[in-house]
């Protein structure tokens, strides 16, 4: 079965990755997935303790979702890199969006800027991958 995959042009935009809302179920299961069980993200009397209207999802969550989009479209023995800068929270019952763009390619390593937006149009997470071409 061959799996047809983006082209891997300057200018290209993959399909976003729409994901459901951010339960606090997915907020508990990462946790015990992850091993960071910071009370910011799972408890709510903690989050409203630090003048927080409610837990949000971890960061590494959403650069999960990242690497999930990019390795949809991209075989992962040819990732190289992937970053995140994190540029706002996540809060429980958002809907996430990851999006990618091939923002060049040069030497054989195309360059992918991704990002991760809210329904508002809040930036979340603004990253990049390199892949071998």
């Amino acid at each position: 079965m061959t799996i047809a995959r983006p082209a891997l042009e300057p200018g290209v935009t993959w399909a976003p990755l729409r994901l459901p809302p951010i339960s606090r179920t997915t907020l508990a299961l990462f946790a015990g997935a992850s091993g960071d069980h910071s009370p910011v993200h799972i408890d709510s009397d903690v989050a409203h303790s630090a003048g927080l209207d409610d837990v949000f999802a971890h960061g590494m969550l959403s650069m999960a979702y990242l690497g999930r989009l990019l390795t949809a479209n991209v075989p992962q023995d040819r990732v190289r890199s992937l970053t995140a800068r994190f540029t706002a929270v996540t809060p429980v019952h958002g809907r996430p969006t990851c999006t990618a763009t091939v923002s060049s390619v040069a030497d054989g390593i195309a360059r992918i800027d991704l990002e991760v937006r809210l329904e508002d149009g809040t930036v979340t997470v603004a990253g990049a991958a390199e892949v071998a071409v």
